[in-house]
């Protein structure tokens, strides 16, 4: 039967994931995709070596056993297993077929499934094969038997009990889940959008001033684009020390209440939470053109990664300085940081932004697992700085009626809501500049090159200086030491500058 002449249910296969945590002190848990509707013979399935966000090949495969395959009628189907990722399954046709098999799980981390005697976190890229060819079909996904009472996760829910659709693989890959008996905050809303706070182990925390401060960052960070792009928003806490990922409309992070026992814990945590929350628009929607449609067999690779992450890094202390939670000192004191581990990493004379960027697949996020140690650098120390010179640039550029801010806006309605698409490296170049209303050739130059940073001239703008301070004992053995701060006698644009960037008005 032809396509033409099949009605639209035919027309489009069924593809449904049921996972089960039958065992959970095993560290195992259960997987089974029911799939019928096909119109060919034959199909290869794939799980993803690496899932969007943590740009390192992680053979989710590796981790998958007792594979099954058959029909409804307990009957074997006839597949081989052509790689550790990849199964080619013959007799498809007009049938339904039933895929099960186990996923184990070793190591507690935020790219990693995990599961224990008190909950499960599910990496669907490691958990769920795919359809090569076919990643743009819907999926379901329900959620059966577990020890526990709740599900943490941004999949749309159904009208059915631990039940949820996605339009497609790439949405479902971006959509990790967490159950387990897990605390509930109170929720806020911004312009009618709610936001959840859930999650594993809280700890002993003032979770009223918690969610207090936490709604302020997320409004400083919602007004730098002014949009909100979903329906709901979810931070996902996975429990202490495993890292922080983001997504189109949640985050996982790790998260330890009882560590908030002062106001600076607390601001380092809101620069986190800030950080993850400012990627669902930077990332997930401003980003780079090769970061989707993705590729999940060789991971797609990018000279963008300082935008994504450093300029994430940047934001993250603004908008935790323009929510009120920290003062001038405290953000300087952040970029001072960033500055000092740059200054003092000898790979600054062999790597570019674009570079660290691309090979971040083989240096790692920081720059310490390449093969030549000392000779790459981290986009996370480097892109801020370098993100800061820009945004002090383009508001000298224009009398600090344009800012940093101004790009972001640009890109994010430009290319995302109207192109549908992501940016080129010259695309980024040429919105800074118009932007700016002039070239900044002369600045991207430490994008693309090792040239030494000009800081005199760029922190001059926002009247702040860069100083090196003498060191002694321990200090001098960890290199140079710099300091940021205020120059003397600013004048009047110097200090509108550094006012407005900090929010103040």
């Amino acid at each position: 039967m032809c396509l033409a002449n099949q009605s639209p249910a035919q027309q489009m296969p069924l593809i449904n994931y049921t996972v089960s945590v039958p065992q959970p002190a095993t560290h195992k848990y259960h997987v089974e995709l029911r799939t019928q509707g096909w119109n060919k013979d034959t199909l290869v399935l794939k799980m993803p070596k690496w899932m969007p966000g943590y740009y390192q090949i992680m053979d989710y495969a590796k981790s998958v056993e007792n594979i099954l395959i058959k029909d409804e009628k307990g009957k074997d189907f006839s597949f081989q297993r052509v790689s550790d990722n990849t199964l080619r399954i013959s007799g498809i046709r007009s049938k339904t077929m039933i895929l099960s098999y186990d996923v184990m799980t070793t190591k507690q981390f935020v790219a990693n499934s995990y599961v224990d005697s008190e909950h499960a976190y599910l990496i669907p890229a490691n958990s769920f094969f795919y359809v090569e060819e076919f990643l743009h079909l819907p999926v379901q996904v329900e959620i059966a038997t577990t020890p526990w009472s709740t599900i943490a996760t941004g999949l749309e829910p159904t009208n059915k009990a631990n039940h949820f659709t996605v339009d497609n693989f790439d949405i479902l890959y971006d959509c990790p889940i967490l159950i387990g008996n897990l605390e509930v905050l109170p929720s806020f809303k911004i312009n009618g959008i709610e936001h959840r706070f859930m999650g594993y182990k809280l700890g002993t925390f003032d979770k009223v001033d918690f969610m207090e401060k936490l709604k302020r960052t997320t409004e400083a960070a919602v007004a730098v684009i002014g949009d909100i792009p979903f329906k709901q928003y979810t931070y996902i806490a996975i429990g202490p020390g495993r890292g922080g990922i983001e997504h189109l409309n949640n985050t996982t992070v790790s998260f330890d209440g009882t560590s908030l026992s002062n106001a600076a814990t607390i601001n380092r945590m809101m620069n986190f939470l800030a950080h993850e929350y400012f990627h669902h628009y930077n990332v997930k929607r401003i980003r780079p053109f090769e970061l989707g449609p993705f590729d999940y067999e060789k991971g797609s690779k990018t000279n963008l990664l300082w935008v994504s992450e450093g300029l994430s890094v940047y934001y993250e202390y603004l908008i935790v300085r323009r929510a009120g939670l920290m003062d001038e000192r405290e953000l300087l004191d952040n970029l001072e940081k960033n500055i000092n581990a740059y200054e003092n990493n000898p790979g600054r004379f062999y790597q570019s932004l674009t570079q660290a960027s691309y090979n971040t697949w083989k240096d790692g996020p920081f720059g310490t697992q390449g093969d030549e140690p000392g000779k790459s650098i981290s986009y996370y120390d480097k892109g801020p700085v370098v993100g800061m010179l820009l945004d002090f640039a383009i508001r000298h550029a224009t009398q600090n009626k344009k800012s940093m801010d101004d790009v972001m806006k640009v890109l994010y309605w430009k290319y995302y809501k109207e192109k549908g698409r992501g940016f080129t490296d010259a695309e980024f170049e040429q919105t800074c500049e118009e932007v700016a209303g002039s070239s900044l050739a002369r600045l991207f130059e430490y994008v693309y090159t090792t040239r030494e940073l000009d800081y005199s001239i760029y922190l001059g703008y926002a009247g702040l200086k860069l100083e090196q301070v003498p060191t002694v004992g321990d200090d001098k053995k960890q290199g140079k030491k710099f300091t940021l701060g205020r120059i003397e006698n600013p004048d009047a644009l110097q200090m509108s500058i550094l006012r407005s960037w900090q929010g103040e008005k």
